[in-house]
C-alpha cells in the first residue's frame, strides 16, 4: 500500500459517520495489482508487507466489523473477496469447507429428534447402511435403536415378490411388521439375516440360469383319455382340467388328489379360480362355476356354439372365447348372478386365448391376428399382425403382449402402438403356452420342451438373439399344454398325462446340470 493511501485509510478509520462505505471504496487494488493475461495462469503481484502497523490496523478493522449488522458484514466480505486473486479464493474455500459441514445425524438426537435421524437413514440401501454404521458410534447407535436393518428387510418384502416368497417359505416373516416387544429380535439379528437372504436370492437366480431344479411328478392316470389341458396353483393346491372331462384338485405338498369334480361332458380346456370359485370352460361349449371348498356347481353358462377354449375373470368381469370365433364379455355380480354384456366378433378363425386389464381386452386367433378391444366400451381398437400362422397363446400386462404361434415363434408387442418389439425363435413345434413376469418369459410347446427366456434382454434391440434363451427344460414326453410359474418354480401339464413341478428353490447339492453363474442382482457389503 502506498504511504499516501495508508495515511488516508487510517484517517478515515478514526472518523465517525460513513466509515464502512469509505473504507470499501478506498481499499482499491487498482494502483497496486498488475494482472498479466497470457497462456499461463493469472499472476497477481503481491503488495508489500506492512511494517508494524498491520496488527493495529487489523484489530481496528475487526472492531468496526463487529459493530455492523449481519447484512452489512456479508456485503463487506463479498466486496473484499471480489478484489482478491484466484489463489486467495482457493485458500478461503479450503478454510470455509469444513466450517460448512454438519453432522446432522448426531445433531438431531442431541436436540431430542432421534425419530427424524432414524427416518432419514431408513431410506438407505444395504450398501449405504453398512457405510453409515462405520461413520461413528452415534450413527451406529441410531441405526441399531431404530431397527433400520429390520425396516430395510420389511421394505424389500413389501416391494419384491421374491423377498416376500422367501420370507413366507423360511418363516422369518413372523419377526417382521411388528412393534418392539420382547419377542422381536434385536437389530443385530436382522443385520446377520440380510446377507443370508441375499445368498438365497443369488442361489435361486443361478438355479434358473443353470437349469438346476428338483422335479416332482404327478401321474394323473386318466382312464378314458390322456392329457392335462389346463392348471392353476397356489401354495396349498393345484387345480387341473383333464381331457377325461374332470377337474382334479391336488394337495401341493403331498401331491395326493383331494377331490374330483365332474359335470362337464367334454374335455376341460381352460380354468381359473380364486378364493371362492373355480370357473371352467369345456369342449362341451359350456362354462361352469364351481364352489371351491365343496365342489358344488353354482352356475352353468350356455352361450358359445362350440368349445370354450380360454377364459379370464377379475374384478367383476369375465371374458370367454371359443372355437365359434366369438368373444363373450360377462358381468359377474356374484357366482350365481352372471350376465352377458357384449359379444365381440371380428376373428375369422377359432379364438384360442384372451387376456384383459382395466384398459384393453386382447384376443388371439388361428387367423394369425391379435385383436385389441376397449374393456370399458368393448369397441374395437386395433389389430396386431406379424405371425405367419395361427396364434395359440398370449399373455398381456403393462402394455406388453407376448404371443406364441404355430409358426413356432414367440413375439413381443407394444400394445399401444402395435409394434412388434422382438421375435424369439427356438421351439421346433407350435408354441402352446406362455407366461411372463418382470424378469423372464417361460414358454411351452408341442415339441415337449419348456424354454426360459430373458425378458429384459429380449426388450433390448442390441441384445444378440443367441443370448435370449437362458435354459431349455426337457422332461415331458408329450406336448406341453399349460404352465404357470413364480420366482421359485414352474408347474406344467402335458399330453403325457402328467403335471411336473420344477422347483428352483429346494435344489439338492448335486443339481442336474452345470452352467455359468448369473450376474448378481443384489449386493451386500460386509462389515
Amino acid at each position: 500500500m502506498e504511504p499516501e493511501m495508508e495515511d488516508k485509510t487510517l484517517e478515515m478509520m478514526n472518523t465517525s459517520g460513513m466509515e464502512s462505505q469509505n473504507l470499501v471504496d478506498d481499499l482499491s487494488p487498482k494502483k497496486n495489482t498488475v494482472l498479466k493475461l497470457s497462456n499461463g495462469p493469472v499472476v497477481g503481484s503481491r503488495k508489500r508487507p506492512s511494517e508494524g502497523n498491520y496488527e493495529k490496523e487489523k484489530e481496528h478493522c475487526i472492531a468496526l466489523f463487529d459493530q455492523w449488522s449481519e447484512a452489512d458484514q456479508v456485503e463487506f466480505v463479498e466486496r473484499l473477496i471480489s478484489r482478491m486473486c484466484h489463489y486467495q479464493h482457493g485458500h478461503i474455500n479450503s478454510y470455509l469447507k469444513p466450517m460448512l459441514q454438519r453432522d446432522f445425524i448426531t445433531a438431531l438426537p442431541a436436540q431430542g429428534l432421534d425419530h427424524i435421524a432414524e427416518n432419514i437413514l431408513s431410506f438407505l440401501d444395504a450398501r449405504s447402511l453398512c457405510a453409515a454404521e462405520l461413520v461413528c458410534k452415534e450413527w451406529q447407535r441410531v441405526i441399531s435403536e431404530g431397527m433400520l436393518w429390520k425396516k430395510l428387510i420389511e421394505r424389500m418384502v413389501r416391494t419384491d415378490p421374491l423377498w416376500k416368497g422367501l420370507s413366507e417359505r423360511h418363516q422369518w416373516e413372523k419377526y417382521l411388521f411388528k412393534n418392539r416387544t420382547s419377542e422381536v429380535p434385536p437389530n443385530s439379528y436382522y443385520h446377520s439375516l440380510y446377507p443370508k437372504i441375499i445368498q438365497d436370492i443369488e442361489t435361486i437366480e443361478a438355479n434358473w440360469r443353470c437349469g438346476r431344479h428338483n422335479l416332482q411328478r404327478i401321474q394323473c392316470r386318466s382312464e378314458n383319455s390322456k392329457g392335462v389341458y389346463c392348471l392353476q396353483y397356489d401354495d396349498d393346491k393345484i387345480i387341473s382340467g383333464l381331457r377325461d372331462n374332470s377337474i382334479k384338485i391336488w394337495d401341493k405338498q403331498s401331491l395326493e388328489c383331494l377331490k374330483i369334480l365332474t359335470g362337464h361332458t367334454g374335455s376341460v380346456l381352460c380354468l381359473q379360480y380364486d378364493e371362492r370359485v373355480i370357473v371352467t370352460g369345456s369342449s362341451d361349449s359350456t362354462v361352469r362355476v364351481w364352489e371351491v371348498t365343496t365342489g358344488e356347481v353354482l352356475n352353468t353358462l350356455i352361450h358359445h356354439n362350440e368349445a370354450v377354449l380360454h377364459l379370464r375373470f377379475a374384478n367383476g368381469l369375465m371374458v370367454t372365447c371359443s372355437k365359434d370365433r366369438s368373444i363373450a364379455v360377462w358381468d359377474m355380480a356374484s357366482p350365481t348372478d352372471i350376465s352377458l354384456r357384449r359379444v365381440l366378433v371380428g376373428h375369422r378363425a377359432a379364438v384360442n386365448v384372451v387376456d384383459f386389464d382395466d384398459k384393453y381386452i386382447v384376443s388371439a386367433s388361428g387367423d394369425r391376428t391379435i385383436k385389441v378391444w376397449s374393456t370399458s366400451t368393448c369397441e374395437f381398437v386395433r389389430t396386431l399382425n406379424g405371425h405367419k400362422r395361427g396364434i395359440a397363446c398370449l399373455q398381456y400386462r403393462d402394455r406388453l403382449v407376448v404371443s406364441g404361434s404355430s409358426d413356432n415363434t414367440i413375439r413381443l408387442w407394444d400394445i399401444e402402438c402395435g409394434a412388434c418389439l422382438r421375435v424369439l425363435e427356438g421351439h421346433e413345434e407350435l408354441v402352446r403356452c406362455i407366461r411372463f413376469d418382470n424378469k423372464r418369459i417361460v414358454s411351452g410347446a408341442y415339441d415337449g420342451k419348456i424354454k426360459v427366456w430373458d425378458l429384459q434382454a429380449a426388450l433390448d434391440p442390441r441384445a444378440p438373439a443367441s443370448t435370449l434363451c437362458l435354459r431349455t427344460l426337457v422332461e415331458h414326453s408329450g406336448r406341453v399344454f399349460r404352465l404357470q410359474f413364480d420366482e421359485f418354480q414352474i408347474i406344467s401339464s402335458s399330453h403325457d398325462d402328467t403335471i411336473l413341478i420344477w422347483d428352483f428353490l429346494n435344489v439338492s447339492t448335486n443339481g442336474q446340470s452345470e452352467g455359468r453363474s448369473p450376474s448378481r442382482t443384489y449386493t451386500y457389503i460386509s462389515r
